[in-house]
């Protein structure tokens, strides 16, 4: 049985991550999220245990990463911050393998239009300490995986391609169902994604630009 972290994990990825391993005896999940009652529904399935509780709490992590085999990290804000209690703690902790989400740009390996777009639509304050958070996740010695994905939909499909670090970004966006998928596979075989950053996107989205464009209009 693997034990998997899901820090955030009322985020919407992780939501589609935990609708897929819930009562599979594979796995046994431990929630982390600020408010424990936005998982009640979850509370009837036999491999999740979920805890109320914030990744500034470094003394909850130690207590949460206790045998844990994966940490996935579905997170937002701070995220130098919340990458240096992570890793800090699970070094402590002799707890290895890590998944991180993050978006695309980390690199600036994204075309413009796109890429400029991305810089402005997230704000450059904020890309800069994604990129902090990812230089310490990649000087580290954990076996971890960054995920950089496009901008992100809620369709109902799961369709994707990779691209690795030193590679150009390809495309535009991406659906969540899709990088879910990615993150079960990378849970399911960690050893066989360590030690990399892939983007992630749906093939034949390099122009859409114009139609994120008109979402972001409509929301």
């Amino acid at each position: 049985m693997k034990r998997i972290l899901i820090l955030g994990a009322n985020g919407k990825i992780a939501r589609i991550v935990e609708k897929r391993l819930l009562n599979n005896p594979e796995y046994q999940l431990t929630l982390v999220l600020r408010n424990a009652q936005r998982l009640n529904s979850l509370k009837i399935a036999n491999n999740v245990n979920i805890i109320e509780g914030n990744v500034s709490d470094k003394h909850l992590l130690e207590t949460v990463l206790n045998n844990q085999d994966i940490v996935y990290a579905n997170l937002n804000g701070n995220m130098e911050q919340w990458a240096k209690n992570i890793i800090e703690t699970m070094q402590d902790s002799n707890v290895n393998n890590l998944i991180w989400i993050t978006g695309s740009g980390l690199y600036h390996e994204v075309p413009d239009p796109f890429g400029s777009w991305v810089e402005n639509y997230v704000g450059h304050e904020s890309k800069e300490d994604t990129r902090r958070a990812a230089k310490i996740i990649e000087t580290s010695q954990l076996k971890y995986t960054i995920i950089r994905a496009a901008y992100m939909t809620n369709d109902d499909e799961i369709d994707y391609e990779l691209t690795k670090k030193g590679e150009i970004f390809k495309g535009t966006m991406i659906s969540r169902a899709s990088i879910a998928d990615f993150v079960i596979k990378i849970i399911q075989d960690p050893n066989k994604y360590t030690k990399e950053s892939y983007g992630i996107s749906k093939p034949g989205t390099d122009n859409m630009l114009n139609e994120i464009r008109k979402i972001e209009h409509d929301i």
